[in-house]
């Protein structure tokens, strides 16, 4: 887990909206490119899910990684290639 990751998860919680990588980026200073990869890994680690097209919303894992119900060192590792 990156910082970026612990700001994506903060953002689509504290907002409570399905959003593209872009109005993430927009909001939390990380680059549209970067917020891109990162949601797809954290969707991966069920923490985020894609609804429809490009936008994501929070899960309840991502909500319990935020009040720390879940440890970062519980989620799979996950391979430069995937």
């Amino acid at each position: 887990m990156t910082s970026a990751d612990n700001r994506i998860l903060e953002f689509l919680d504290e907002t409570d909206i399905v959003a593209t990588p872009h109005v993430i980026s927009a909001n939390i200073d990380y680059s549209q490119q970067y917020v891109n990869e990162r949601v797809r890994i954290l969707a991966q680690n069920e923490l985020v899910e894609q609804t429809e097209g490009a936008l994501y919303r929070i899960t309840d894992r991502g909500q319990a990684y935020l009040t720390g119900d879940l440890d970062a060192k519980d989620l799979p590792p996950k391979h430069e290639d995937e």
